[in-house]
């Protein structure tokens, strides 16, 4: 990171504005952010998740245990909970 004179890079309005806030002290400006993508929206896992846990949750309104859908989705029992009480 390379720092720079206010003096060169500022206004003159918006360098004696700053000044009224802080004086020879180093400032961080950061460069605007654009909102980053959620965990796995870019790769598309979010959306496979979503998809399997409404899976386990038709499974589990049509009949199946929780034992039957740790067996077919290699998940615990506890993830298979909560999985289903969150849908609700």
């Amino acid at each position: 990171m390379n720092y720079k004179n206010g003096r060169d890079v500022l206004p003159p309005s918006l360098l004696k504005e700053l000044q009224n806030y802080i004086q020879g002290d180093l400032i961080y400006i950061p460069k605007p952010t654009e909102k980053r993508a959620l965990w796995g929206e870019v790769s598309g896992t979010r959306k496979l998740l979503a998809e399997r846990n409404k899976e386990i949750c038709l499974y589990y309104t049509n009949g199946w245990s929780v034992a039957d859908l740790e067996r077919k989705y290699h998940l615990s029992g506890e993830s298979i909970r909560k999985i289903i009480v969150k849908a609700r």
